[in-house]
């Protein structure tokens, strides 16, 4: 079986916390062996704590979504650098810009500075940091270039930027992780873009319980339980499974004219490397 590493989800996210024991049993049925789950704010980060401690698949990320840096302590900072020092195989993210529909509700100057402060912190502890970048990849490299680079590796979660820009990214120390937003793509437009990506910088991504893969054939797409999702009334089909990722390993495949098992040993090796840092659960080799 294909080993497989979902370098990005959220299974702590109140929709799907609850079943996220089931979801890590199916992934890991399906070759998912680990996961990297970002917390977006303080309030989630011990939730994300709890699922690392609880599951040797679990990578943790602690760090502040820019969506939600208005519900800030005035003291978290010091908390989040207390948080990574007392889990050394934690990650910074998810952290990032957004001058999206949502993120332009969220002053942008705030963003910046947060986002800085966090990148900061990543370089200073010497550890990976993921990033959330919409409509603002111009803004993101300016900020990276004025503190990078970054060896430990800085990851641009559901990466939908230009080809053109990869490069200058890359030589940051930036990987790519691609996720099921990248079929809302126009195919020609997401082929060159991940044919840009060097092979040693390509990752897989679900950003479960975001994200669901685009397919013809949707039937066969893994998703949560109907009751998982009544709570807050999201159908179910809205709902994306961490086992997915395999769907984007396909996708990805076909667009680099590779094997399916050609890019899951490429985007597995790459994740193992790149989250195999001092303190981290995972050993590179």
């Amino acid at each position: 079986m294909i080993k497989l590493f979902d370098a990005h989800c959220h299974l702590q996210d109140p929709k799907v916390l609850n079943k996220a024991p089931k979801l890590i049993k199916t992934a890991l049925e399906n070759g998912i062996l680990h996961f990297a789950v970002n917390a977006v704010s303080e309030k989630d980060w011990h939730l994300v704590k709890e699922m690392s401690d609880n599951y040797p698949s679990v990578i943790p990320s602690f760090g502040l979504h820019p969506w939600y840096i208005t519900d800030r302590s005035s003291n978290w900072l010091t908390s989040l650098r207390e948080l990574c020092h007392a889990n050394p195989s934690a990650a910074v993210g998810e952290i990032g810009l957004d001058k999206g529909s949502h993120g332009k509700t969220i002053d942008f100057a705030d963003q910046v500075e947060t986002f800085r402060l966090q990148l900061q912190l990543a370089r200073e502890l010497k550890r990976p940091a993921s990033v959330h970048c919409v409509r603002a990849y111009g803004d993101l490299l300016e900020i990276m270039k004025s503190i990078g680079p970054f060896p430990e590796g800085v990851i641009l979660h559901s990466y939908l930027g230009s080809a053109e820009m990869v490069p200058e990214f890359a030589k940051l120390g930036a990987y790519f992780s691609f996720s099921g937003f990248l079929m809302a793509l126009k195919e020609t437009k997401a082929k060159k873009m991940v044919k840009a990506v060097p092979s040693d910088r390509i990752l897989l991504e679900t950003d479960a319980p975001d994200a669901v893969p685009k397919l013809n054939n949707s039937e066969s797409i893994f998703l949560v339980e109907e009751e998982d999702a009544a709570s807050d009334g999201h159908p179910k089909d809205m709902l994306n499974h961490p086992a997915n990722i395999l769907f984007v390993l396909s996708y990805v495949a076909s667009l680099l004219d590779l094997s399916k098992e050609e890019i899951a040993d490429v985007s597995y090796r790459n994740a193992v490397r790149l989250f195999s840092y001092q303190g981290s659960k995972l050993q590179e080799g």
